[in-house]
């Protein structure tokens, strides 16, 4: 019998009150939200009072500016999140039930959007506080990666957007009739990667401590974009990688594509989660080049 790991005896709520008819949970996935987004505000305004981190030991702003662009970024996770979900993965459904794009307490978030969402609100604001865009962005490529360790960790709990099935001894038996359909002949309980987990460790453990080096033993602050760089194309590489173990999204599903390709080449393919990684990965290694480049110009 296959070695498997069973799912956790964990909920999705943390806690739910009922008054009356009205019920108010609060669940992992929204706590995982907040305290991302309050660990980047932490972590952007301790930069901002780290002024030998920067060109000329000088920070693009004050710590007390912070709080204003962390209003601009939650919006901007959540519209783009939202508008990201569905543009990229269900717009057929969303045309026929526009009403349904505003439910967002329902589910469906996609990281692309969202990050999409973010660049913009970062422009936004860059631009209209005059602070120095790529010294900004480099400060929220940073911040980011605890944001994405929690929000994979909440998917997992949630038991969603798990992996294809696996003989490995680290399989988990996720629950529910979907996660239990493993093809014929399967024996034993029908573990799957973990993929949320394997997110988290690629996109927020392992690229957190890459661009904490970066920072602290290279020096990257000191030439404005190239951190922002690094984290494009370091998350597009982990995402990349993981796709391979992902099951794809159900509406990419079909009895003559059951891999969910969406770009198909012969056997093979790109999910769309590869699909929409690959930009990143060029973007991040273009964003460096240029930053290397403007530093070597703007040199004495």
């Amino acid at each position: 019998m296959r070695a498997a790991i069973p799912f956790p005896d964990i909920r999705p709520e943390i806690f739910t009150i009922e008054i009356g008819e009205f019920a108010f949970s609060l669940r992992w996935y929204a706590l995982a939200y907040i305290a991302g987004l309050l660990i980047a505000w932490w972590i952007v305004a301790a930069l901002m009072r780290r002024p030998a981190l920067w060109p000329q030991d000088r920070p693009p702003m004050a710590a007390s500016q912070v709080e204003g662009l962390l209003t601009w970024t939650i919006l901007g996770v959540i519209l783009g999140g939202r508008l990201g979900f569905v543009l990229f993965y269900q717009p057929g459904y969303y045309l026929s039930y526009p009403a349904e794009i505003l439910r967002i307490w329902a589910g469906g978030m996609s990281f692309h959007g969202g990050l999409l969402g973010v660049v913009a609100a970062t422009v936004l604001y860059a631009r209209r506080h005059g602070v120095p865009l790529a010294r900004l962005a480099d400060a929220m490529a940073l911040a980011t990666p605890p944001g994405l360790l929690l929000g994979r960790i909440a998917n997992f709990i949630n038991a969603e957007l798990w992996g294809r099935p696996t003989e490995l001894p680290w399989g988990v038996v996720f629950p529910g009739p979907l996660a239990g359909d493993c093809p014929p002949g399967w024996e034993g309980a029908c573990a799957r990667h973990p993929t949320q987990l394997y997110e988290a460790a690629l996109e927020g453990l392992a690229l957190g401590l890459l661009l904490l080096w970066l920072v602290w033993r290279r020096g990257w602050l000191k030439t404005p974009g190239q951190l922002a760089g690094a984290f494009f194309a370091g998350y597009g590489v982990a995402r990349f990688f993981v796709e391979f173990f992902r099951v794809a999204d159900a509406q990419f599903i079909t009895p003559d594509n059951p891999m969910g390709h969406v770009v198909r080449l012969g056997s093979a393919g790109l999910s769309m989660g590869q699909l929409l990684s690959l930009p990143m990965i060029v973007l991040g290694g273009v964003v460096i080049w240029r930053a290397r480049r403007h530093a070597r110009a703007a040199a004495p």
